[in-house]
């Protein structure tokens, strides 16, 4: 099952010099128009995040547990907190140098590669998009099913505000979806957010802020943020490339202009 799925893949990449989009039994990965500088945006805020929106998913696992990994090292988010507090003296004492210098390199790259992998890849699409390549809208295979179909944008949404991760399984991007849960699980751990929620609903708000560890808390807001319009923005593009590929089958179903639908008799 799994070789046939490949072939069909195959089959219709042959096709065509660019593709539109990839259908995996894992994964929908598709090219479309980005905004550089959002993608710049959320490369800024964590290295990896750019990544995650130009659907470069092994650059983006790999540079977003790089980054994590070179962030608690460093203590550069303990640093901002301090920094964000007024503590300018003890945010200054607290960063490692070492690690700091090294993290410095590819935080600036990841950056710098958001703005122009996307400037490249718009001008793929809009070559992509001029070729009108034949899409693929099934796969089957030995562990899971995709097809292309209409989502909610919202819907998508309201998952990823509940679980980043959520929203991405439901796009059917299993492995984003994953990777995402994961990371969020252990930010939400690691910083006691859900023991500080439980404590601050019953009123103990002192020790509500005293088991916050805000070095990982940090991370909270750009992941919740990030999935939820990720999701939502892949959502509609998704929607988007279904309507392409349905004008694209009517286009060479019925190609005569002045062919008339058939109906059910008045009778």
């Amino acid at each position: 099952m799994t070789t046939n799925s490949q072939s069909q893949s195959q089959q219709y990449q042959s096709q065509s010099r660019r593709n539109r989009a990839h259908l995996s039994q894992f994964n929908t990965t598709q090219i479309h128009l980005r905004n550089p500088f959002v993608v710049t945006f959320w490369s800024l805020m964590s290295p990896g995040l750019g990544y995650f929106m130009q659907d470069r998913t092994l650059k983006a696992f790999v540079t977003v547990i790089w980054g994590i990994f070179i962030n608690v090292k460093a203590q550069i988010n303990l640093a901002i907190v301090y920094s964000f507090t007024g503590r300018f003296d003890l945010a200054k004492s607290v960063v490692d140098k070492r690690w700091f210098i090294l993290y410095l390199a590819v935080y600036v790259y990841g950056i710098w590669d958001g703005y122009r992998g996307t400037v490249d890849l718009n001008k793929q699409y809009r070559l992509a998009d001029l070729e009108d390549a034949k899409l693929q809208t099934f796969n089957i295979a030995s562990w899971d099913i995709n097809f292309m179909d209409k989502r909610s944008p919202w819907v998508a949404v309201m998952w990823s505000a509940f679980m980043p991760g959520l929203g991405y399984l439901y796009l059917h991007k299993v492995v984003s979806g994953l990777f995402m849960i994961g990371w969020s699980i252990i930010v939400l751990y690691m910083s006691h957010a859900l023991e500080a929620i439980h404590l601050t609903l019953i009123c103990r708000f002192p020790e509500a802020k005293a088991a916050l560890d805000t070095e990982w808390l940090l991370y909270l807001p750009a992941t919740y943020a990030f999935a939820m319009m990720d999701c939502y923005i892949d959502a509609v593009e998704n929607n988007k490339l279904f309507e392409k590929e349905q004008s694209q089958f009517l286009r060479e179903e019925y190609p005569i202009a002045g062919f008339k639908m058939p109906r059910l008799s008045q009778e």
